[in-house]
């Protein structure tokens, strides 16, 4: 089963996108407050994919995304972004996140883009 780390400042969206993922029978997931933390995370459980927000505290999820890119340039990550962050996304896709999901996102979205990714 895919470990998959869920990074975002607010802790509601963190439970939202954890239920979908359970619902879509993935239950090993681990969440993390901020880059920083996704970082230190990151090292901690080598996961197979990590789902994070860009905008937050901190350090930011392209700043992340970087960081573990350079710990693991194979790494899986999908960033999450409010509509109207296309550069944001674009930098991302850069920088090497392998997809981008937008806020407000819908279930089978999430469920598509994790199983495309990890099965």
């Amino acid at each position: 089963m895919a470990k998959i780390l869920i990074v975002d400042d607010a802790a509601f969206m963190r439970m939202m996108v954890k239920d979908t993922l359970n619902k879509g029978g993935y239950d090993d997931v681990t969440e993390a407050v901020d880059g920083a933390d996704a970082v230190e995370k990151f090292k901690e459980i080598s996961p197979d994919l990590v789902i994070m927000d860009i905008t937050m505290p901190n350090k930011d999820g392209l700043e992340a995304l970087k960081e573990i890119k350079g710990i693991n340039p194979s790494a899986n990550v999908v960033m999450c972004s409010a509509m109207g962050q296309e550069s944001m996304v674009i930098d991302a896709i850069k920088s090497g996140a392998k997809d981008f999901i937008v806020k407000p996102f819908k279930p089978d979205r999430v469920l598509k883009t994790v199983s495309s990714i990890v099965g």
